[in-house]
């Protein structure tokens, strides 16, 4: 997938537009995603950071040390995920103005899925991180 994909928070305040390939689309089903994302997974693309402009006011949080979680601070809309030493954010596919334009390539980390998920068995599964 490639193109312009463009999204934004629920009270418009902020906005971003992603206009490079898309590295790749995953859920991810780590504890850490969920309590961020507040919800059963993440649901992101994958896009290199120079290919992404942010307008509007966002803060961060360091969920850890590899990544800083972006969201408006108005209305709490989880925007992205930023692994700032590799180059790489994560758009939350909720927050996309077309959210069809979210298809699932893989879901990650699904040891740490919640027992009432049901996963397409098309859909390649990894218990911890996509291999390389």
């Amino acid at each position: 997938m490639s193109g312009e994909i463009a999204g934004g928070c629920l009270c418009g305040a902020v906005r971003y537009v992603a206009s490079g390939p898309v590295v790749n689309a995953r859920v991810c089903h780590c504890h850490l995603c969920q309590r961020a994302i507040g919800a059963a997974f993440n649901a992101r693309l994958l896009f290199r950071r120079a290919d992404v402009e942010i307008s509007g006011p966002v803060a961060e949080h360091a969920s850890s040390e590899a990544i800083q979680r972006g969201f408006c601070p108005r209305c709490g809309t989880t925007i992205y995920s930023h692994r700032v030493a590799a180059g790489m954010i994560g758009l939350t596919s909720g927050s996309l103005d077309n959210p069809a334009q979210f298809v699932p390539e893989a879901h990650i980390f699904v040891e740490s899925k919640q027992p009432w998920v049901v996963l397409d068995p098309v859909i390649p599964a990894y218990p911890g991180a996509a291999p390389a």
